[in-house]
C-alpha cells in the first residue's frame, strides 16, 4: 500500500515517524548542533534521534515548556528559531512554505502527541536506483520508500536525509536529486529512522581499452573486467617473472626467494610454472611463522597483558593453526568459545584482555570487520547498528567470568576463563534485558554457553558476514588496500570497490570450507594480482603467459604508475595496476638480513629467530620500532604505522645496523671475497639476493665500474650492496 505524506491537520502526525525525521533532516540533532554531548544553548537532543522519549520530553518540558505554545503553535520556539524570527545560532533551517514547516504546525495543533506503542515500526528503506552511472554534470533522482512491519509503504524523499559520501564526485539535494561533479565513485546515503541505505553513483573516468584481450584466469579477473568497463579504466601490462616470483614470496611468507630459486624459476619453460610456484610457496615453513605473527597483531598477543606464558601459548596455537591449515570457521570458533587456562589453552587469551565491552568490540572488529564502538552510547551514524544491537551482541559474553588460579604457583599470575550459569545485559537507557543477538540477525542462544550460538552463526554457510570479512582482509594483505577500505570498516555506507567480487570471494571461501590457502591461491592466480606495478599500457593487454618484459630500467628505479594523467585511478581502488607497498618492519629487517647473509639476535630467543617468527612485539629493537611495528594494544590494522619518517631514512642511510650487517665478517660479502668470486658474479648475486632479479647489462656495467674505483673489491661490494638496500625497489613489494 502506497501513500503520500500527509500535512493535513485532521490526520494524525507521528512524533516518531514524522517529527523526528524532520529534526534529523534539518540537522537539529547532529553532533555539531543539539545532538552534541551537552547540546547547544541549553537544548539537547539525542544524536540523530536515537532516543524518542528523551527527545519528546526535552521538547515539551525543557526550557520551562517555552519551546511549545499550544494556544498559538506558530509562535513556538520550535518554529520561530529555525525561521530566524528569533535569533538562532544555527541560522535559518526552515521556510514557512515548506512541507516540514506545515507538518510541524499540524503536529502542534494536534497538541503535540508523543511516542506511542502503536507507532509504525520501520522494516526497511528501499532506495532506487541502487546504482546510477552518470557523466559529469548529469543528474539523477534518488527515490526512497519506507516499508513498515505492518506492510504500509510510503515515499520518504521529503522526510529522509540525503548525504553524499564524497561531494567531489556527486552532490545531492535534500530531496535526493544527485548531480555528478567529478570522476570516480561514491554513494549517496539515505537515512530514515535510524536505518540507512545507499545508492551507488559511478562517474566513469573515460573509455576502457584492451579489455577484450585481457586474459581471465578465474572469476576474480572476470569481475574486475566488468568493473573496469563500468568505470572506464584500463589495467597495466602483465608483470615480469622476476616481479611475480618476488611478489608471491613477500606477500605470502614475508621472505625473499633465494638466488637459486629465482634462477630455477626463470629457466623453467612450463607454461603453468606460475601456478606451481604459488602452490610451492604456500607449503613453505615460513608460512605459519608469518601468518601467526600477522594474526598475533590482530589478536593483541602481548606479554604485557597476557604474561609471557599466555603470550607463548597463544603464539604456539596460532602457529599450529596455520601449520595445519585449520579451517577459519574452526579457528574463529575455538577463539570465541575458549575456556580454561590461558597458559594451557592458547585461544583463552582472547578473553584475558578486558571484559564484556572489549570482547564485544574485538569480536566485531576481528571476525566481522565492523567498528561498533560508537553504538555503545547511541545509534551508529553510518550503519544499521543501534545501541540495542551493540548490547545484544555484548550479551553473548555476559556469562563469561574470570577467576584466579594457583596451578602455576602463587606467583604464576594465572586466572581461568569459565562460563557462569547466569548473567544478563540490560539496555543502558531502558533497563530492558536484551537477548543475545548477532548483528543484523535474529536472537540466538545456547543452553550451555551463549558464545557457541555466536560461533555457530559466524560459521553458518548461509551467513556470508565472516567470509566477507576474511576475503576483504586477505585482499588487503595482498594488494595493500582492501576491497573495503579501511580494511576493518565494513558498513553499508562504505561499500566495496567491487562488491560483486567481495561477495563472490566470500561464497567461494565458504564453498571450500573456509580454506584460507584456497583464498590466497585464488587471489595470486588471478591476472589482476599479476599486473605490473611500473608499466603503463598504451593499448591492448599482455596475457599472463607472455614472455617476461626485459626492457632496461634504472637500478632501483621503481616508480609508481599512479600519475593523474596516465592513471586516473590515483589511489588504485580499482587495481588497474599492482600498488607497490612498503615492506613491513619485520619483513624489511629479515630482508636486510637475507641480503647481507646475517642473522639478527633478539633477546630471550636463540640465534636464528627471524623477526616474522617472534611471538610478540616486545623484543627490544630500534629498527623494528622505527619502521612502525604495532604495540598490540588495540584490535585495529591501523595500529601498525606505514608512515615514512626521517628516522627511517637515517637508519637505512647511515644507521649502525645496516653498516654492521653489510660489513659483517661472516656475512655474504665476506664469504664471496673469501671464495675469490669474480666481480661480475658478485654483482649478479647481490642483485639477486636483494632485488630478486638479474641486473640489466647497463646496471652491471655501471656497478663494475664503481667497484673498480674502490680501494678494495670488498669495499666496492659493500658500497654496492648498501646502495641496493637503499633503493625503493628493495624496500617495496612490487
Amino acid at each position: 500500500m502506497a501513500a503520500s505524506v500527509s500535512t493535513r491537520a485532521d490526520e494524525p502526525i507521528s512524533f516518531v515517524n514524522d517529527v523526528q525525521p524532520i529534526l534529523t533532516k534539518l540537522g537539529c540533532n547532529q553532533g555539531a548542533c543539539h545532538g552534541a554531548q551537552y547540546g547547544q544553548g541549553g537544548f539537547k537532543l539525542s544524536l540523530r534521534a536515537f532516543d524518542d522519549n528523551a527527545d519528546y520530553t526535552e521538547l515539551i518540558r525543557g526550557a520551562y515548556g517555552r519551546r511549545i505554545k499550544g494556544s498559538t503553535p506558530q509562535e513556538s520556539l520550535l518554529l520561530t528559531k529555525p525561521l530566524m524570527d528569533v535569533p538562532h545560532g544555527g541560522g535559518r533551517r526552515i521556510k514557512k512554505d515548506s512541507w516540514a514547516f506545515q507538518t510541524l504546525v499540524a503536529w502542534l495543533k494536534q497538541n503535540a502527541p508523543g511516542p506511542v506503542a502503536t507507532d509504525r515500526k520501520l522494516k526497511q528503506v528501499v532506495v532506487t536506483p541502487s546504482e546510477a552511472i552518470l557523466q559529469s554534470g548529469q543528474t539523477a533522482q534518488v527515490a526512497a520508500k519506507a516499508v513498515y512491519e505492518d506492510g504500509f509503504e510510503e515515499p520518504i524523499e521529503r522526510k529522509a536525509s540525503f548525504d553524499s559520501m564524497n561531494t567531489s564526485v556527486a552532490e545531492v539535494t535534500p530531496e535526493g536529486l544527485v548531480t555528478a561533479t567529478g570522476k570516480s565513485e561514491t554513494v549517496v546515503m539515505v537515512r530514515y529512522l535510524g536505518t540507512v541505505s545507499v545508492c551507488r553513483i559511478v562517474v566513469p573516468f573515460g573509455q576502457s581499452v584492451g579489455l577484450e584481450n585481457f586474459a581471465k584466469n578465474n572469476f576474480v579477473d572476470e569481475l574486475w573486467v566488468e568493473k573496469w568497463r563500468k568505470t572506464g579504466l584500463s589495467p597495466t601490462k602483465n608483470c615480469t617473472d622476476e616481479e611475480f616470483f618476488r611478489r608471491i614470496h613477500l606477500s605470502t611468507i614475508a621472505t625473499l626467494p633465494t638466488p637459486d630459486e629465482i634462477k630455477a624459476f626463470l629457466a623453467d619453460t612450463d607454461p603453468d610454472k606460475r601456478n606451481k610456484a604459488i602452490d610451492r610457496v604456500l607449503q613453505r615453513p615460513e608460512y605459519m611463522d608469518f601468518w601467526a605473527y600477522k594474526w598475533g597483531d590482530l589478536l593483541r598477543n602481548n606479554r604485557n597483558s597476557l604474561q609471557k606464558k599466555g603470550m607463548w601459548s597463544l603464539h604456539n596455537w596460532l602457529r599450529a593453526s596455520f601449520r595445519d591449515n585449520k579451517p577459519m570457521d574452526q579457528f574463529a570458533t575455538e577463539l570465541i568459545t575458549a575456556v580454561g587456562s590461558p597458559y594451557q589453552n592458547g585461544p583463552v587469551n582472547f578473553f584475558v584482555n578486558g571484559y564484556q565491552e572489549e570482547w564485544t568490540e574485538a569480536t566485531a572488529a576481528t571476525f566481522l570487520g565492523v567498528r561498533v564502538q560508537c553504538a555503545k552510547c547511541h545509534h551508529h551514524p553510518y550503519e544499521n547498528i543501534s545501541q540495542a544491537d551493540y548490547h545484544s551482541l555484548r550479551a553473548f559474553f555476559a556469562r563469561v567470568g574470570k577467576k584466579s588460579s594457583w596451578e602455576f604457583g602463587i606467583q604464576g599470575g594465572e586466572f581461568v576463563i569459565y562460563v557462569n550459569d547466569t548473567g544478563e545485559v540490560g539496555h543502558p537507557r531502558t533497563g530492558a534485558i536484551l537477548p543475545p543477538k548477532p548483528l543484523g540477525a535474529p536472537p540466538a542462544d545456547d543452553p550451555v554457553d551463549r558464545r557457541r550460538a555466536l560461533a555457530a552463526w559466524l560459521s553458518d554457510k548461509s551467513n556470508p558476514a565472516y567470509a566477507r570479512n576474511l576475503a576483504n582482509r586477505y585482499w588487503g594483505y595482498y594488494f595493500g588496500r582492501g576491497l573495503v577500505s579501511p580494511i576493518d570498516d565494513m558498513r553499508v555506507t562504505n561499500p566495496a570497490a567491487n562488491s560483486e567480487l567481495l561477495d563472490a570471494l566470500a561464497r567461494d571461501l565458504i564453498a571450500h570450507n573456509y580454506d584460507v590457502k584456497h583464498l590466497m591461491r585464488t587471489i595470486m592466480r588471478s591476472h589482476v594480482y599479476q599486473l605490473s606495478a611500473t608499466e603503463r599500457r598504451a593499448e591492448g593487454v599482455n596475457p599472463p603467459s607472455a614472455a617476461a618484459n626485459s626492457a632496461p630500467r634504472e637500478l632501483g628505479g621503481l616508480t609508481s604508475p599512479a600519475r593523474q594523467d596516465a592513471n586516473p585511478d590515483g589511489d588504485n581502488r580499482y587495481v588497474t595496476h599492482f600498488s607497490p607497498t612498503r615492506l613491513k618492519a619485520e619483513q624489511l629487517l629479515d630482508a636486510v638480513d637475507f641480503a647481507c647473509g646475517t642473522q639478527e639476535k633478539f633477546p630471550e630467543v636463540p640465534l636464528g629467530f627471524r623477526a616474522i617468527a617472534l611471538p610478540d612485539s616486545n623484543f627490544p629493537n630500534e629498527f623494528l620500532d622505527a619502521f612502525g611495528r604495532p604495540r598490540r594494544v588495540i584490535t585495529c590494522e591501523c595500529e601498525r604505522s606505514d608512515t615514512p619518517s626521517m628516522t627511517q631514512a637515517l637508519l637505512m642511510i647511515s644507521g649502525g645496523l645496516l653498516n654492521r650487517k653489510v660489513a659483517d665478517s661472516n656475512g655474504r660479502i665476506a664469504k664471496l671475497v673469501k671464495a675469490n668470486t669474480p666481480d661480475d658474479q658478485v654483482v649478479d648475486e647481490l642483485v639477486l639476493c636483494s632485488l630478486s632479479r638479474m641486473p640489466t647489462p647497463d646496471e652491471k656495467q655501471a656497478a663494475l665500474a664503481e667497484i673498480a674505483t674502490a680501494s678494495s673489491p670488498q669495499e666496492g661490494y659493500e658500497d654496492f650492496l648498501w646502495t641496493l638496500l637503499n633503493t625503493r625497489e628493495f624496500q617495496f613489494n612490487h
